[in-house]
């Protein structure tokens, strides 16, 4: 007999934790391999856990909706395969943890931090994760007070749950600002930080309105429309958000679709839509503008090689989730129309896997779809610009020819490009815009696919 360790998987680059949604069983129940065990979510997307052996579950070491860091065990099994290998044990004596090293690509600075215990005692060194730094720098929590926080997590940890509710509870008086005394002999420990941001926002506290005996209907925010809101908050204070427009004659993009949409769906199988043809002209135009598939780290720019195409796609809840097509100028019409047909029939399915929405480094998103005639969208940060199209109307225009210039009526198309005025100034911005336009015109009726 051997015990084996279920871990919190790596769902991401960027992902450090994630927050447990659901157990499908628990200790005593059998499990198979590649069985889900449980659901978990991140501030991606939400998915599944599956058992990593065949066995009995002895114990849930995490409650639903706890936040739990990347690599830590969750569960563990019992599995009658003797190990060949150590099987987990009670923990040893906590030891001092040594910086990690960083990767080749990224250089992200470290902060030294005073080691405290689990219990504010001193004797164990301290990790918090970027989030918890993160939500202690808005709150206005200096490291000093941090330390006094009573962490739940893995070896006394800070997560997310501990310091939200230590934030609830400063507000409500509950608790006050306690000094930091710190042990007799400090030992120094790094930690891994985000790269420097803007200028932290002053925090304005929320006042919570009495709605009793009022005619209205509170509607608690949900896990998924939470974090759209931070985002979007998080993306102006990071982002100066520029917004230019331009219009677009798509009377051949919709002439040529309609040629061959029947032909196109019963070869390849999948449907043809406007988004692959769009994707397909704006990748072609990003290749001239480098500076639009990038992002910023402090002072750097990061020029990204892959064009990653995001999609913003509506859920049945009305959500917003946004599925990455991955080297998206690799591919043609119908790689295209494959890619976006499957994305999003799977995020309307809940079927999406992490990777799925990871590695965006330009976004598109279909205004139009709803019948708004343009918008300004917001930037999917770290990217630095993001398209919206408009609905496609009917409209009469001038048509300038070689004879003369004479009115009729063509299919039009308005365009807005949201960028960041830190790196992309408007002559950019609005030239990489009246460009993609062009493209959009030039759509050949004689094109194949």
């Amino acid at each position: 007999m051997a015990t084996v360790d279920l871990i919190m998987p790596k769902l991401g680059e960027s992902i450090m934790e994630a927050t447990i949604l659901k157990w499908h069983k628990k200790p005593g129940d059998s499990v198979k391999m590649d069985e889900t065990v449980l659901e978990i979510a991140t501030d991606k997307v939400d998915s599944e856990v599956p058992s990593t052996t065949a066995g009995v579950i002895t114990e849930i070491l995490f409650n639903v909706n706890d936040v739990v860091p990347v690599g830590v065990a969750i569960a563990r099994i019992e599995t009658e395969v003797a190990a060949s290998a150590p099987v987990s044990s009670p923990a040893p004596a906590p030891v001092e943890k040594k910086p990690e090293p960083l990767a080749e690509t990224e250089e992200v600075p470290y902060t030294p931090a005073h080691s405290v215990s689990a219990n504010g005692n001193g004797g164990v060194n301290r990790f918090y994760s970027p989030l918890v730094l993160n939500i202690a720098s808005s709150e206005g929590i200096g490291l000093g007070e941090l330390e006094t926080i009573a962490g739940t997590g893995n070896e006394g940890r800070v997560t997310k749950k501990d310091i939200l509710q230590y934030v609830s509870d400063r507000k409500s008086g509950v608790v006050t600002a306690q000094p930091k005394v710190m042990p007799s002999t400090p030992q120094v420990v790094y930690e891994k930080r985000e790269a420097p941001k803007a200028e932290p926002q002053p925090v304005r506290e929320i006042v919570q309105t009495d709605y009793s005996g009022a005619n209205v209907e509170v509607i608690e925010m949900d896990r998924m429309r939470k974090l759209i809101a931070k985002h979007m908050v998080d993306s102006k204070h990071t982002s100066p958000h520029v917004t230019s427009f331009a219009e677009a004659d798509v009377t051949n993009m919709v002439l040529w679709r309609e040629k061959v949409k029947s032909d196109f769906e019963k070869r390849e199988n999948t449907k043809i839509t406007f988004t692959p043809m769009f994707i397909d002209c704006i990748v072609r135009i990003m290749k001239k503008y480098p500076i639009i598939n990038s992002s910023v780290d402090g002072e750097r720019i990061i020029i990204r090689k892959d064009l990653n195409i995001g999609m913003a796609t509506a859920l049945p809840n009305g959500n917003l989730i946004v599925p990455v097509i991955k080297n998206a100028d690799y591919l043609n019409l119908v790689g295209l129309s494959k890619q976006v047909n499957t994305l999003a029939d799977n995020a309307r399915n809940n079927r999406l896997r992490p990777d799925d929405t990871q590695g965006g480094t330009f976004t598109l998103t279909n205004v139009g779809t709803f019948g708004s005639l343009m918008g300004t969208p917001i930037i999917n940060q770290p990217q630095v610009a993001i398209l919206a199209v408009g609905a496609i109307k009917k409209r009469p225009v001038v048509i300038e020819t070689e004879q003369g210039d004479t009115i009729g009526i063509r299919h039009m198309m308005f365009l807005s490009l949201s960028y960041d005025h830190r790196i992309v100034d408007g002559s950019i911005g609005a030239s990489f815009l009246t460009a993609v336009a062009k493209e959009f015109e030039a759509w050949s009726m004689d094109k194949t696919w």
